[in-house]
């Protein structure tokens, strides 16, 4: 049997003039007690032991529990608090030492810093309240948080720390100065919440913590959406985040799974895994990122399925000696480059599509930068589809390119490697400059002004490959590039099928066009070597020189067609 007890400060008959006196009398009477509290204001800290309930008689709100200082609730045993407003001045606002604890339509303003601390072993249920100012802290305690709100915490709205559990549904978060949760070596479930303007990570997790964040909103926050580090794991599922400095962040050996999200209008990047990190990330789409959508850096390495990134400046960016598997990728309209592989990077792409894009894909580095890609359809890149520069080596299997100034390149000393590629109405479909390689195999290039192009002294070794309808030529071969040009064939009804420099090795070319050589240019002749004794030694003819010697003064003359001295 539940006794009541009845808080009436104005004199009510039967009943108590303060809370305290009231808690007393339950205490005394043993079993459980439920306390009912008139509106109005109470500057009273509270210490409730055993099963109690306070409750608030009047709408949520009330009731207002404001002592000078101190702690204003102090509970262990199976607590229960309705409709109370409670205004904690200094440490922590509610402080939960043993048992259970349940907070359902109340108001918590933590201007001491601490709104609810929820210890070791305990238990806390917050239930359609509102929290303002200080933080709740789950050290060590399990909890469910339901349909509450946490406004201005000046640290972290909401610490699951220490090896507790927390499963929060449909909270809003707004203006922490910190996080709007942090997960520390603990366990946090998040669903359809609202988390926005915190001044770092919405939604944090380090120091081996698991995190799941599903159906939740992200916006307008100064740092990360959602930030996994030391070796965190989680799942981020259906979510949205927005205007955010990093979409989501994943660093340090973290290793979580991001599913079905959005990330739109981030201000940097919308999925960024740095440090080692690592992290598989499906079905996610990246908008209008303003720096790069999907980026790996500082040995980080991600594996991507099935992501969109519309707009924005960069599409995917691999860098730093990081390294990602990246598979059914689709980029358009970006203002730069769509996939670019920098810096002893290594990256493996298949499936992809990529159109509208300033360029498509470019690797640049040392010799240890390395892309694949397989089954890619580049459309309507203006610079040019691919391009490997510096020392990378790039491999492409059945890739297509489409119109723009170049299809396929490679220059420097990177190295390239073709095998069943297409490039179609490119100004030039595959060039090979300055001191790079060219491995090429059942390539094909139609419609371009030159099919194939190789200068300065880069080698091509070419094979089974058609050259169809091009304006200048099929092939040219120029500078002191050289090579093999095997079982190839050229067709069409203009221009040249090959032009060459007579340094390239010609098998089996199957045309109707000319084959044009080019006499390579002659080395150039030395210049006459003079060697000064007491007169000079000519080892060539020389003509129209003059010469003075053993004078400490010499006047020149020279006289012009009409005998005038200049």
């Amino acid at each position: 049997m539940v006794r009541r007890y009845v808080v009436a400060p104005r004199g009510r008959w039967g009943g108590y003039r303060d809370i305290t006196s009231a808690l007393r009398a339950a205490a005394a009477g043993r079993g459980p007690a439920r306390v009912e509290i008139e509106p109005g204001q109470y500057a009273e800290r509270l210490v409730v032991r055993g099963e109690v309930e306070l409750a608030a008689l009047g709408a949520p709100g009330s009731v207002v529990l404001n002592p000078a200082q101190g702690t204003v609730l102090d509970a262990a045993g199976s607590v229960m608090v309705r409709g109370l407003q409670l205004i904690g001045r200094e440490g922590d606002a509610v402080d939960l030492h043993a048992g259970a604890l349940v907070l359902d339509e109340v108001t918590v303003r933590g201007h001491g810093g601490v709104c609810l601390h929820a210890r070791r072993d305990t238990s806390a249920t917050l239930a359609n309240s509102h929290f303002l100012y200080g933080r709740t802290v789950f050290a060590g305690g399990t909890g469910t948080v339901e349909r509450c709100r946490f406004t201005d915490a000046a640290d972290n709205a909401l610490a699951v720390i220490e090896g507790g559990r927390v499963t929060v549904r449909a909270g809003r978060f707004e203006g922490s100065r910190i996080h709007g949760v942090r997960v520390s070596d603990a366990r946090a479930e998040l669903t359809g919440c609202e988390l926005t303007g915190t001044g770092r990570a919405a939604v944090s997790a380090d120091t081996r913590a698991e995190l799941s964040v599903t159906d939740c909103v992200i916006s307008a926050v100064h740092a990360e959406g959602v930030l996994f580090v030391g070796q965190s794991r989680g799942l981020v599922r259906g979510c949205r985040v927005s205007d955010a400095e990093h979409g989501v962040a994943v660093t340090t050996g973290s290793d979580p799974v991001v599913r079905d999200s959005v990330f739109a209008g981030c201000r940097d990047t919308g999925i960024n895994v740095a440090e080692e990190g690592l992290g598989t990330y499906q079905n996610c789409e990246v908008r209008d990122a303003g720096t790069i959508a999907v980026f790996a850096t500082g040995g980080g390495a991600p594996t991507v399925d099935g992501c969109r990134v519309v707009g924005g400046n960069v599409g995917i960016a691999v860098v730093d000696k990081a390294r990602g598997r990246f598979s059914r990728i689709e980029v358009t309209d970006v203002t730069n480059t769509a996939l670019r592989v920098y810096e002893g990077a290594r990256a493996v792409f298949e499936r992809v599509r990529v159109e509208r894009c300033a360029a498509g894909l470019e690797t640049l580095g040392d010799a240890g930068t390395t892309a694949e890609l397989t089954d890619g359809r580049f459309r309507d890149c203006a610079m040019g589809a691919v391009a490997a520069g510096g020392q990378s080596r790039l491999m492409l299997k059945d890739v297509s390119a489409e119109h723009g100034k170049v299809g396929l390149c490679v220059v420097e000393e990177a190295q390239l490697r073709l095998y069943d590629c297409e490039v179609t109405a490119a100004t030039m479909g595959i060039l090979t400059a300055g001191g790079s390689r060219l491995f090429a195999r059942n390539v094909t290039a139609g419609g371009c002004d030159v099919g194939l192009c190789g200068t300065d002294s880069a080698y091509l070794d070419v094979a089974d490959s058609r050259f169809a309808d091009c304006v200048d030529s099929g092939m040219a071969v120029l500078g002191s590039s050289t090579g093999r040009l095997a079982d190839c064939r050229v067709t069409g009804s203009r221009g040249t099928a090959v032009q060459h420099n007579g340094r390239v090795e010609l098998i089996a070319l199957d045309t109707p066009l000319r084959v044009v050589e080019q006499a390579p240019e002659p080395a150039a002749s030395p210049s006459p070597s003079v060697v000064h004794h007491h007169g000079p030694v000519f080892h060539a003819a020389v003509h129209n020189a003059q010469f003075a010697w053993d004078n400490t003064h010499v006047s020149q003359q020279q006289s012009t067609q009409d005998g005038a001295a200049t």
